[in-house]
C-alpha cells in the first residue's frame, strides 16, 4: 500500500444561530419594550392624578381654615383676639363675595344677547380686553354714617360688614379719594330729624380738589311739614354720574350734622366706577 501524504483535518464549519430563534428573541424584546413603555405612561398618569388629589385636599384644608377664621372674627371673642387680623380676613371674604357675584351675573348677560348674535372678527381683540377688565375686582365703596364729636358739617363714614371696599378708593376724615380716573356714580342718603318747619334741611356732595375751591356736584333739600312737638324721621337721597380724575376727593356736607340719624341703613355714602 502506498502511504498517502499526511495533511491536517479540514476545519469544521461554525454553527450559526437559527433564524427562528433570533426572530423569537427580537419578538420578546419588542414586547418587553412596549410593555415597559405602557407601564411607564400609566405610572406617570397615576402619579399626576395623585398629585392633583393632594392639591385639592390642601386647597380644601386652606379654605376650611379660612372659613373658621371668618367665623371666629364674627364673634366678640375673635374680634378681641390679637392673633387674628380680623379686618384683613373680613376684607378678603368680602372680595371673594364680590367676585362670586360678578361671575353669577355674567351668564345672564350672555343669555340676553341671544344665540343668533355673531361678533365681527375685528372686534375680537376689543372683546377680550373688555372681558379682562370685567374679571378684575370692581372699584366700589359703600360706607355707613358714623357719628363724630368733631365740630363741623362734613359727615364721616365707616366700613360695614357687607359693604364693598377697594384699595383704589380711600376714606380719610369723611372724604373719599379715587386713585384711578374715570366715570363714577356717586350717591348718598342722609336721614334726619328736625322740628323746624320753615328751615329746609340740605345735603350737599362736593368735589374737593387740592389747592382749588370745592365744587358742588349734588344737592338735595327737604322741609319739615309738620308742627308736632316730636320730630319725624325723614330722608334725602341724591346721586349722579361724574368724571373724576386721579386724586379727586368727594365728601358729603349738611346744614346741621347734629340732626343726622345714624341707625343702620339710615345714612350712607357710596361710589363705584362704571
Amino acid at each position: 500500500m502506498m502511504n498517502e501524504p499526511y495533511g491536517p483535518e479540514a476545519p469544521r464549519p461554525i454553527s450559526s444561530t437559527s433564524p427562528g430563534i433570533m426572530k423569537m428573541f427580537m419578538g420578546f424584546l419588542t414586547v418587553f419594550i412596549v410593555v415597559q413603555t405602557i407601564g411607564t405612561v400609566l405610572f406617570c398618569l397615576y402619579l399626576h392624578m395623585r398629585m392633583d388629589k393632594m392639591e385639592e385636599v390642601l386647597t380644601l384644608n386652606e379654605d376650611y381654615v379660612f372659613l373658621k377664621k371668618v367665623q371666629k372674627c364674627q364673634t366678640a371673642e375673635g374680634q378681641k383676639s390679637t392673633l387674628l387680623d380680623c379686618e384683613k380676613i373680613i376684607k378678603g371674604f368680602q372680595n371673594i363675595q364680590c367676585k362670586d357675584r360678578s361671575l353669577k351675573e355674567q351668564p345672564k348677560f350672555e343669555m340676553q344677547r341671544g344665540p343668533e348674535h355673531h361678533e365681527h372678527p375685528r372686534l375680537t381683540h376689543k372683546n377680550e380686553t373688555s372681558l379682562a377688565a370685567e374679571k378684575r375686582e370692581p372699584i366700589a365703596v359703600h360706607l355707613a354714617g358714623q357719628q363724630s364729636n368733631k365740630a363741623g358739617s362734613v359727615l364721616e363714614w365707616k366700613e360695614t360688614m357687607y359693604g364693598p371696599t377697594n384699595s383704589l378708593i380711600s376714606n380719610k376724615e369723611g372724604k373719599l379719594k379715587v386713585e384711578e380716573a374715570g366715570l363714577y356714580y356717586i350717591y348718598s342718603q342722609v336721614s334726619f330729624c328736625t322740628r323746624e318747619p320753615l328751615a329746609p334741611f340740605t345735603i350737599y356732595i362736593y368735589l374737593h380738589i387740592p389747592k382749588e375751591e370745592d365744587r358742588l356736584l349734588l344737592k338735595g333739600q327737604k322741609t319739615q311739614s309738620t308742627v308736632k312737638s316730636l320730630c319725624e324721621l325723614q330722608s334725602i337721597r341724591v346721586g349722579g354720574v361724574f368724571s373724576l380724575r386721579e386724586g379727586d376727593m368727594v365728601f358729603v356736607n349738611v346744614t346741621d350734622s347734629t340732626k343726622v340719624k345714624y341707625r343702620h341703613g339710615n345714612t350712607y355714602f357710596g361710589i363705584f366706577k362704571l
